[in-house]
């Protein structure tokens, strides 16, 4: 199963999540996705800098999904826990290419996007915009 297939599977399935914590989750994405998007991007002498904090944040948010992923105590399917977990790894190992310049952030980028797709269907009801 590739990347994009996880990450549009990985809240399709989670009807258990509250439509306030799946907005804190979208509002998180979409502040994470717009710096990454913004660096990635930008043609500035400092937009090396710009992009390591990006993807720096971007990784400290997977860090935070997985480790709610992994908690025994989440009440997530164990199948979306799984890929929720896939999505964290690949989502590191992608971010050490970047920081390497061996890769671009478009994948992370999408990967991104696609988890706020899936989030959309419970924020549209609470009012949030969708950021694109």
């Amino acid at each position: 199963m590739n990347s994009a297939t996880l990450a549009r599977s990985a809240y399709s399935e989670a009807t258990s999540i509250a439509p306030s914590e799946r907005s804190v989750e979208y509002k998180a994405f979409a502040r994470v996705t717009a710096g990454l998007t913004a660096a990635d991007l930008a043609d500035d002498p400092n937009s090396f800098a710009k992009l390591s904090e990006a993807v720096f944040l971007n990784r400290r948010l997977w860090t935070i999904l997985a480790n709610d992923a992994g908690n025994d105590q989440n009440g997530l399917p164990e199948q979306l826990r799984a890929n929720i977990l896939s999505l964290a790894n690949f989502t590191w190992k992608h971010s050490q290419k970047v920081l390497r310049k061996e890769a671009s952030a478009e994948p992370l980028i999408e990967i991104n996007k696609t988890i706020m797709q899936g989030l959309r269907t419970r924020t549209a009801d609470v009012g949030i915009q969708a950021v694109e």
